[in-house]
């Protein structure tokens, strides 16, 4: 900075104008930024915030000094004497400037007569963005100040931070009794009013895979939160000022060490993209994990090492941060009136059940043995929909026995077999207290999931899908978890804990987590029956899924592989409520109608497995259902010659999906087609209906919208040469795409239309063929790279061929495409495979 000052000053004598003056500012500043990656691995954390937010304060020295230089020449007065002050505000008044970060300052200045102020302030704005440095400021008059705030509130957080830079002291002394007006001033609405932003903030950024370090879950706004509330309730310039007060060195130490590595990983995260990012995504996690200095081990990668440490991290800054939040803000959520109504919610010494099933408790309340805390838990009313953070930071204090005697686990096994469980979980979790009640889950506790797929951490995933059991929106499988036995709704909290407990070893996560589920629960004395019974389902708990999305489920072998795997309905019925809630919690969407429907099929089809083997021939059922459809009523009304041919449709895949109602209606409506009708249905999402008495251009219909991403599509053979094509979408569209949806479906009827399908990537390898797979049905599976276009131009090369798609089922996941192709045996396929797949790959 010396340097920089000799050579302005040389520019000065020179008489050199601003843009002179700016440019060489500017240059030091770019040479700064350059060297900040050398400095970051000499200092991190706070240490290179401060660094930086000094460095910054020089340059800003720098530039007002030319300018009361330039403007007062030989003149110039002390700095005190001049009535502005220059004040660090937001992040930068906290000394958490981040590299790419706004430079929050304000001019602070009082209106005196004898100085002519205006042209100095806006010239330091100006001067500064030419040199390079990105202010985000704003100029206040000191005895306006107050009023500024009492009219947008939203000023106090930055000026409640505020840290003198340079200029007037005399002025920074005034600002200083303005600060403590400003504070004391509309307290409870500042606190009620920051509470409902955070609250929206946190909504908004959950502790997900990639999670946002500033405005998310555990992120530095938490901190900044804390210490706002301090401020306005204590006065303190620090939150660790309150030691002593409302939490012990101890606790402060883990929050601050958990602080600092957070600081480390934003700092790191600005260096690496060299712009303002606060999210830590995929791609720029290796190159974090290297700057932060993990490396891989042998058992765990740096990647990893990184995110468990993150998420370690936003776990301890959330949990102290929320807790004490709510300990400090007390006094402003307090009403006199509430004293009254303490009685009516009292529910035993120390606990109040009030605001929609809340349980609270004193803050002060001493911590109770293992054993008797979690007696507490299991003797609370199932209605306890949430515990408030008074609650938690009482659990967080629960003496620890040295093991688990057998009383305790008893109570454990109590504990885990509520009805009600998730909100204990979520709870237990805030607390730090999962581990002590699951001693399993260490190796799940902050571990990442980087397969694309999962949203959230292993145990937020957990957690998650316990949550489910009790939010079931599938009507479907909620009437099947409703007939569950109170034995097997209590087993199903233990197939959602332990479903997933084996991940993060080396050896096949399905079986680990049945080999620690058997270990624990012959621990807590659950009986040989239910461990049998559980163990097997938590060994194959994503075959259903499996099965459903990636299978022919209705193919007796597909079947019966599957039902010899599962072996009883009573394991089927929890399978499925285990694979709704695992499904669920993976991420928002991902359980759509056509997973849902896939699922229940897959169901329907088992069932009938476990009642009648025979029943699963394609043949028996068609002939079972052509039977109900003999007896159905509107059957029985029809002339002779429709019921004929309804009977003799030749689709045998249609009399296995559908009822017996809709194959009539569907015959009927078929029925007064002479060319083509269609259907487009775009409630949940996009399906597309069409009958069709001609082909189809199905290459170019699916060319056309191979914008939107294909689901499954399933096509029937009518009577008559008539069709009945469904296409499933895996979204809906919005309502003006209609008309351009219903223009390329009047197009597809010509098949004189083309479309120019750019060919995807196919390996021969990605491509099995199975011309046995049924008696009328050849199979095609191809596993491949996810790709815009590629089941049309799939369809464009069999209609080339003649080849008649029966149906077809598309499941993409993490960037992979499983199709699942059943065609007819029509002498036009198993005789061409070896052309088709020529030209496929």
């Amino acid at each position: 900075m010396e340097d920089l000052s000799i050579e302005i000053e040389e520019l000065i004598s020179q008489n050199a104008p601003d843009f002179e003056i700016a440019k060489l500012i500017k240059n030091s500043v770019k040479g700064y930024l350059s060297s900040l990656d050398e400095i970051f691995n000499d200092t991190q954390g706070k240490d290179f915030f401060v660094k930086h937010t000094k460095t910054i304060d020089g340059f800003i020295k720098i530039l007002y000094r030319y300018l009361l230089r330039k403007h007062f020449g030989d003149f110039l007065p002390m700095s005190n004497s001049i009535p502005i002050t220059l004040v660090a505000l937001g992040s930068y008044g906290r000394e958490q400037l981040c590299v790419y970060s706004d430079i929050d300052l304000m001019v602070l200045y009082k209106d005196v007569k004898g100085f002519n102020l205006k042209p100095i302030m806006e010239e330091l704005m100006i001067l500064a963005w030419d040199s390079g440095l990105k202010l985000g400021s704003r100029v206040h008059e000191l005895n306006e100040i107050v009023s500024a705030v009492r009219t947008d509130i939203t000023i106090k957080t930055s000026i409640i931070e505020s840290r003198f830079i340079y200029g007037s002291k005399i002025l920074w002394y005034g600002f200083q009794n303005k600060l403590s007006i400003i504070q004391k001033e509309l307290q409870k609405e500042f606190v009620l009013e920051k509470l409902s932003e955070h609250k929206t903030r946190l909504l908004k950024y959950p502790l997900k895979m990639e999670p946002n370090i500033k405005d998310g879950y555990g992120g530095m706004r938490e901190s900044n939160i804390l210490f706002w509330m301090a401020n306005i309730r204590y006065g303190v310039g620090s939150t660790k000022d309150l030691i002593g007060v409302h939490f012990s060195e101890a606790e402060y130490k883990v929050y601050r060490s958990s602080l600092e590595f957070v600081f480390r990983v934003r700092n790191a995260l600005h260096l690496i993209a060299k712009k303002k990012l606060d999210t830590v995504n995929f791609d720029v996690l290796p190159e974090l994990a290297s700057k932060l200095g993990f490396v891989h081990t042998v058992k765990l990668t740096k990647e990893r090492q990184c995110m468990e440490k993150l998420f370690e991290s936003l776990h301890n800054i959330h949990s102290f941060s929320s807790i004490m939040v709510k300990k400090i803000i007390r006094p402003y959520l307090f009403e006199a009136k509430n004293i009254s109504n303490l009685k009516n919610f009292r529910y035993k010494k120390n606990l109040f059940i009030c605001d929609d099933n809340i349980l609270y408790t004193s803050f002060k309340r001493k911590p109770k043995p293992l054993y008797e805390f979690l007696k507490e838990l299991n003797e609370l009313p199932t209605t306890i929909k949430k515990f408030d953070n008074s609650y938690v930071y009482f659990a967080k204090k629960t003496i620890l026995p040295s093991s688990l005697t057998v009383k305790i686990k008893q109570q454990i096994k109590t504990l885990l077999e509520k009805e009600h469980l998730h909100p204990i979980v979520k709870m237990l979790y805030k607390a730090g207290m999962f581990q002590a009640i699951l001693p399993s889950v260490k190796m799940i506790s902050n571990q990442p999931q980087f397969d694309g797929y999962h949203t959230h951490p292993v145990d937020i995933h957990t957690i998650k899908a316990l949550w489910y059991i009790n939010n079931i929106k599938d009507q479907f499988v909620l009437n099947i978890y409703n007939e569950l036995s109170k034995n097997n709704k209590a087993l199903l909290n233990f197939l959602v804990l332990f479903h997933d407990i084996g991940k993060g070893r080396k050896k096949d996560h399905h079986i680990v987590s049945q080999d620690l589920f058997k270990k624990f629960a012959k621990s807590i004395n659950l009986s040989e029956a239910n461990i049998n019974l559980a163990s097997r389902i938590i060994r194959y708990h994503n075959q259903m899924s499996a099965t459903a999305t990636n299978e022919d489920i209705y193919s007796q072998k597909v079947i019966l592989n599957f039902t010899a795997l599962i072996q009883t309905r009573e394991a089927l019925d929890l399978l499925f409520c285990l694979t709704y809630c695992d499904i669920n919690s993976v991420g928002i969407g991902v359980y759509k109608s056509s997973t849902a429907n896939l699922l229940k099929q897959l169901y329907m089809q088992s069932i009938q497995s476990f009642e009648n083997e025979g029943l699963l021939k394609d043949s028996t059922r068609r002939l079972q259902k052509e039977n109900t459809i003999k007896n159905n009523k509107d059957f029985q009304s029809l002339d002779s010659k429709m019921q004929k041919k309804i009977l003799q449709i030749e689709s045998t895949q249609l009399f296995l999906l559908y009822k017996a109602s809709d194959i009539i209606a569907l015959a009927l409506k078929a029925k007064d087609v002479t060319t083509a009708t269609y259907e487009i249905d775009n409630h949940d999402n996009l399906i597309i209906k069409i009958i069709r008495v001609n082909p189809l251009n199905l290459g170019f219909l699916l060319g056309k919208l191979s914008f939107l991403d294909l689901a499954s599509m399933d096509i029937f053979k009518l009577y008559d040469e008539k069709k009945y094509f469904v296409i499933r979408f895996g979204s809906k569209v919005d309502e003006g795409d209609l008309l351009f949806i219903e223009e390329i479906l009047e197009n597809s009827f010509d098949m004189s239309k083309k479309f120019t399908h750019k060919k995807p990537i196919i390996n021969k390898e990605d491509i099995k063929i199975d011309c046995n797979h049924r008696d009328e049905l050849a199979q095609v599976k191809i596993e491949t790279k996810d790709q815009k276009g590629l089941f049309a131009y799939i369809a464009q090369v069999f209609d080339d061929f003649n080849i008649e798609i029966e149906s077809a089922k598309i499941h993409s996941i993490r960037g992979k495409v499983n199709d699942l192709i059943l065609i007819e045996k029509n002498g036009n396929f198993c005789t061409n495979q070896e052309e088709i797949v020529n030209l496929l790959t």
